[in-house]
């Protein structure tokens, strides 16, 4: 079977990667791809939301599964326009249609589901420019810091967390009046801020089954120390050593599985990830965000563990076999250190040449922001390339990255030195 995959980032290298190992695969396609995915399948140059290009892609090549990596495909409704197309109807999708999307597609949406299914998350009120007044009333009831979410797709940056009432005030003005994010904050959620260490669970579901993948934790500011600008994702630990039996159990009973009920009763057929980012408050989860799609840099992390074959996943995804399809994870501990460009993520320049990836070999190298120029590998992104291993502890993972990160070099690489500070 043929399968393409949709993105162009460290995530989607590291699905190629998984995808590669089954011998169920004759070949793999991605769009548009990176310098890592040309490695181990035919990169093709369109944009993953120009539905068309994407359908002349899939009949030209005999494709017969589609794995959505980024959430904007799905948000655009991907998998509604192949359902809707006579030629493409068969062929399975990996990822939620588009009234399931708005799990990540509206933060609105989503409190509304979770408040309506009893998942644990923080008090919420949603505001526009017509209620402005009321938005600043309820500012007023809440204790600092005040956490403001533009309620549409903002590519990551439309969550602010504000340490004065002052400052919320006039940011929730700024959002909604001025659409500081577009039209992305043309409606505001302002939620109560939650207390306690951030970690996320992931979930494979066909609509009725669902499977927990491993846990694991970002590090999304550029400083040591969790300090300075957000990003993309710095690096990534998994497991969790605080995510233990007990608290995972209390994950699946509130959190996962009033997710997937709550689903099923609203009559959304959901194929496709979970990304449930959590707060674990003194061993007790509550619900900080949903999305639609695996994580970034976390994908690096979650799915080397996976033992299973990925594609037989999917297959069980796509015919709502999954219950029947076998899992399996390892227990070793897998860490990724993301190298960036410099100035990232504020301005940067790409162009620049990468060498000594070649000779890593303690470590998967996943190429993120690259591509291919003059038959050099060169830099294409903020993010460049994540570096994973595995050990048998945080420490000892950690200290392979390092040693492998030594050997690769490009003009103002940047990367964090203290990933997975806070738990070791």
């Amino acid at each position: 079977m043929n399968v393409l995959i949709l993105g162009s980032g460290g995530r989607e290298h590291a699905f190629a990667l998984k995808l590669s190992e089954s011998n169920k695969i004759n070949q793999l396609f991605v769009a548009p791809g990176n310098a890592g995915t040309d490695k181990i399948a035919k990169n093709i140059n369109i944009n993953p939301i120009d539905f068309t290009a994407v359908k002349n892609i899939v009949l030209e090549n005999n494709i017969k599964m589609v794995v959505v990596g980024p959430e904007a495909p799905l948000v655009e409704g991907v998998h509604d326009f192949f359902l809707a197309d006579d030629d493409l109807k068969s062929i399975p999708v990996i990822g939620p249609k588009k009234d399931g999307a708005l799990l990540e597609g509206s933060k609105d949406f989503s409190k509304q589901f979770m408040q309506k299914h009893n998942v644990p998350t923080a008090k919420y009120q949603s505001f526009t420019k017509d209620n402005l007044t009321d938005g600043f009333a309820f500012l007023e009831t809440l204790k600092p810091p005040y956490v403001l979410k533009a309620d549409g797709l903002a590519a990551g940056k439309g969550v602010l967390i504000l340490s004065s009432l002052k400052e919320a005030k006039a940011e929730l003005e700024e959002m909604v009046s001025n659409q500081k994010f577009g039209e992305a904050s043309s409606t505001v959620v302002i939620e109560e801020f939650l207390k306690g260490i951030e970690l996320s669970v992931f979930v494979l579901t066909d609509g009725k089954n669902y499977k927990i993948l491993p846990s694991a934790k970002d590090y999304k500011r550029i400083g040591e120390g969790d300090t300075g600008l957000n990003t993309g994702g710095m690096g990534a630990i998994s497991p969790v050593p605080f995510a233990d039996e007990s608290f995972l159990n209390k994950v699946e009973e509130l959190v996962v599985k009033p997710t997937i009920a709550g689903l099923q009763k609203d009559e959304i057929d959901y194929r496709g990830f979970i990304f449930i980012g959590l707060m674990n408050d003194n061993g007790n989860p509550s619900v900080v965000e949903y999305n639609v799609r695996m994580g970034d840099p976390e994908t690096e992390v979650v799915l080397p563990r996976i033992e299973s074959d990925l594609f037989d996943l999917f297959d069980g995804v796509a015919n709502q076999t999954l219950n029947e399809k076998s899992f399996s994870v390892t227990d070793k501990t897998a860490t990724t250190v993301m190298l960036v460009s410099g100035g990232y993520p504020e301005a940067y320049l790409k162009g620049k040449e990468i060498t000594g990836f070649n000779n890593v070999d303690e470590s998967i190298v996943f190429h993120a922001g690259t591509t291919i120029k003059d038959q050099k590998v060169v830099t294409n992104g903020g993010r460049v390339m994540a570096v994973t291993s595995f050990g048998d502890t945080i420490e000892e993972a950690l200290e392979k990255s390092y040693k492998s990160i030594d050997k690769i070099h490009f003009d103002k690489m940047n990367y964090r030195k203290d990933i997975g500070f806070d738990l070791v």
